[in-house]
């Protein structure tokens, strides 16, 4: 009888991640490389010898976040808890490297995307007091060729945050071996070595667990800084993608949440742009995936197959994450993006004409440079019209680095913060009203929690498919006493009876799903 052999004990390490489900991804990646180098994952900073804090970059108040966190753990160092080292890694750290280190001499690291393959080594340097250096920042779009068509080969030599399953398979700089452990909040499980590896640690037990679908973006919004430092648009390989979506449903997932920055780009760089609408039906065939969902969806690029493709394919959530930041045209020409209100509406009555259910969410931007009153009218207009699920409202802030931040006519901040009162205002007016319109319709609803209530019967909370992950409100399903209650993680019908804001009330429903 063989065994696999067990990797020396290298220390507690505690993950802290902030931002975007995106980041969810890339540390659950890193979670599965340093348990399989030997370290012991615990979910208190105050029990582990090192905490990485995975930061995000996106905007101001982001940063603003993460730097906070950072000085949070750091102050464990001076207390009776066990922590000893602050590592900071993500988008944060990969922009400004060692510029943060110099600002932030609280952390005890900063290390960017491609220290990720070797982290355990890097974590043991650092706590033993030999730190490398902190990352040096470089635009990440010239690590990958221009044309998309000859960035596949190329990829094998770029790290890539949360394609751990290339990284490990064909990557020169591999960290964990080729027959890795995938660990569970509950259990170590062995990979097959049948198969290939799937380099990463589950670090919640909910149903639902995001899944990433590509990496960087080819666009130049004028407002984004993503691309400098995420790089070009690259997809990970149809195979890919299936395997880990099976290593997931293994581990207690029911619903996979496709990320990128831009999934519409799906196949641009594996010549073929149907590669999204044909890899819908096959995810949403593994076994025990029973809802499948997509995000981040440019309006611009939504091709009528793959509107189609998204609304009519079986297990494929009625949902549209679009992102439409604005609808004057004079702002989006500004900002190097496309679009107005015809546009955009003409988008969402198609979509509902192919499933009158389908839930959509987007984000605005308030008070880009040179917007005027009339731009903010015309926006209005356009929520008006379109009637979105939810839609998140952001004050535009300077990036570093971005053409946005050298425009003429930018606003005073009280300007840019009124504007995003008002507009969120209507934007959330509008959307209760979407959820009141669902009264009497019969969703299917992902289930997350059982809880009993006093007096009897039960709470099941879930998300409906026209609800997304976190940010768009749940389902409340009230269950009499002695009725059979489903589990976490099963998909069942319910009946819409009321709403509170974009929350659906609803009761268990004989009929089928949509």
């Amino acid at each position: 009888m063989t065994t696999t052999p067990t990797a020396p004990h290298r220390g507690r390490v505690a993950l802290v991640t902030l931002g975007c489900v995106r980041n969810d991804v890339d540390s659950e990646e890193m979670a599965g490389r340093l348990a399989g180098a030997g370290w012991e994952l615990v979910s208190d900073a105050e029990d582990a010898d090192v905490a990485v804090v995975n930061t995000c970059g996106f905007i101001t108040a982001a940063k603003k976040d993460s730097i906070d966190t950072v000085l949070e753990a750091a102050d464990l160092k001076d207390s009776s808890a066990r922590t000893a080292k602050v590592v900071a890694i993500g988008c944060m750290a990969e922009r400004y490297g060692s510029e943060l280190a110099e600002q932030l001499p609280e952390a005890d690291a900063v290390l960017g995307f491609d220290s990720y393959a070797d982290m355990s080594t890097h974590l043991s340097e650092v706590l033993a007091g030999r730190p490398p250096a902190a990352h040096v920042p470089r635009d990440r779009r010239t690590l990958l060729p221009v044309a998309p068509a000859a960035r596949q080969r190329a990829a094998e030599r770029v790290s890539l945050p949360g394609h751990g399953s290339r990284a490990d398979a064909r990557g020169p700089r591999a960290a964990a071996p080729a027959r890795s452990l995938a660990i569970t909040p509950l259990a170590q499980t062995p990979v097959p070595a049948s198969g290939p590896p799937v380099v990463r640690q589950r670090l919640s037990q909910a149903p639902w667990a995001p899944l990433k679908l590509a990496s960087g973006c080819d666009r130049r919004c004028t407002f984004c800084a993503i691309p400098s430092f995420r790089g070009s648009y690259l997809s990970r390989p149809p195979e890919e993608v299936l395997d880990e979506a099976r290593w997931l449903a293994e581990n207690g997932v029911s619903e996979v949440f496709l990320v990128s920055e831009n999934s519409t780009s799906y196949g641009k760089d594996l010549g073929d742009l149907t590669a999204l609408e044909q890899l819908l039906p096959r995810l949403s065939e593994v076994d025990g995936i029973e809802v499948v969902r997509v995000s981040y969806l440019q309006p611009a690029e939504v091709r009528p197959g793959l509107l189609e493709a998204l609304l009519t394919t079986p297990g494929v959530a009625p949902y549209l994450d679009l992102s439409f930041q604005h609808a004057s045209p004079a702002i989006l020409r500004a900002m190097r993006r496309f679009g107005s209100t015809e546009a955009f509406v003409g988008l969402v009555e198609k979509a509902r004409a192919l499933d009158p259910s389908v839930g959509i969410r987007s984000n605005v931007i308030a008070g880009f440079p040179g917007e005027t009153e009339a731009d903010v009218d015309e926006l209005e207009r356009f929520l008006t019209a379109a009637r979105l699920d939810v839609t998140g409202v952001f004050g535009y802030s300077d990036e570093d680095g971005t053409a946005a931040a050298d425009l003429p006519d930018h606003l005073p901040e009280d300007v840019v913060a009124q504007r995003v009162e008002r507009l969120t205002a209507l934007a959330d007016e509008l959307g209760a009203q979407r959820a009141e319109d669902r009264v009497g319709e019969v969703l299917a609803v992902l289930v997350e929690e059982v809880e009993a209530r006093d007096g009897g019967g039960s709470i099941v909370t879930g998300r409906a498919g026209q609800q997304g992950p976190e940010v768009d409100g749940a389902t409340e399903i009230t269950v009499a006493a002695g009725a059979a209650l489903p589990r976490v993680g099963e998909v069942v019908a319910a009946r819409i009876t009321g709403s509170s804001g974009a929350d659906l009330l609803a009761e268990p429903a004989a009929a089928g799903r949509r």
